[in-house]
């Protein structure tokens, strides 16, 4: 046990990569607009007449205002509230066709909002004096826009071991645009070897199969 301590040890201070994710613009409180009380008083038009609230109702029934082109987001007319956020994301693990592929899901279980980028992925052992950080890979990051109950994932790629190997038993997932990161178990094994932290690398959010 000394001995694989030592090495996977070795493996952490080799990375010197953290792909913690970049700082968000969290907990951004939006402005009140506290207005008096509602009035029946008639308001002055542009064309120097007065509309009451009848008025404004008058188009029938079915009339709604048009959106403006500026509030729309990017996914079909979606509006978004900028960078999801780790507290309204569930995560979740599975295990990918290829052996040594673990891939993270993420489901909005708030208001719309865009993922883009690189998630941070540190691993965590027993076995190691501190979290082994994956590497990011060449893969473009696309935009991903997520509704109220959609889901995203991405793809974590690591050596799987031979023999033994060290046991993982769990990893930190930091959203793009986060700084808040989230805990979760997994059950992984990866190889003991030169170079095999070189090989723990992470795919974009919204990238491989969906």
């Amino acid at each position: 046990m000394r001995a694989k301590k030592l090495t996977l040890a070795a493996l952490v201070l080799a990375t010197g990569l953290s792909l913690t994710a970049c700082q968000g613009n969290e907990d951004s409180a939006a402005g009140t607009n506290d207005s008096g009380p509602s009035s029946s008083a008639a308001t002055t038009s542009s064309g120097g007449g007065t509309a009451t609230d009848e008025d404004a109702t008058a188009g029938g029934e079915g009339s709604t205002a048009t959106e403006p082109e500026s509030a729309r987001g990017s996914g079909g007319g979606m509006i978004t509230t900028g960078a999801c956020k780790t507290s309204n994301l569930a995560f979740g693990t599975a295990h990918g066709m290829a052996e040594g592929d673990l891939v993270v899901s993420l489901r909005n279980t708030g208001d719309a909002c865009t993922l883009k980028g690189f998630p941070g992925v540190d691993l965590r052992s027993q076995d190691a004096s501190g979290p082994l950080s994956a590497k990011r890979s060449e893969v473009a990051a696309p935009v991903v826009d997520l509704a109220n109950g959609e889901t995203t994932r991405f793809t974590l790629h690591y050596p799987p071991a031979e023999g033994t190997g060290v046991y993982v038993s769990a990893i930190e997932v930091t959203p793009p645009d986060e700084t808040h990161s989230k805990a979760l178990s997994v059950s992984l094994r990866l190889q003991i070897a030169d170079g095999a932290d070189q090989n723990v690398v992470v795919d974009p959010v919204g990238t491989g199969k969906q």
